[in-house]
């Protein structure tokens, strides 16, 4: 291992940026806004000054709990 090189445990939850977000759940930046803000979305996080994102395992729990048509 050289020196530049982290080591992630296995059980940190990663967080994703509105571009993965959106591939994943198959909705549009507005819907996950809207939504969001009505509390049927996981809420984002601060991830840094001008950055945001969201954690995988809610992101995954969101889309276990929607009813499949």
């Amino acid at each position: 291992m050289t020196p530049t090189t982290k080591v992630i445990p296995h059980d940190v939850d990663s967080v994703l940026r509105l571009p993965e977000v959106e591939r994943i759940t198959g909705r549009s930046s507005v819907s996950i806004w809207r939504d969001e803000r009505a509390g049927r979305f996981p809420k984002r996080r601060r991830i840094g000054v001008r950055a945001v994102g969201w954690l995988r395992s809610e992101i995954m729990a969101w889309l276990a709990s929607r009813e499949v048509v």
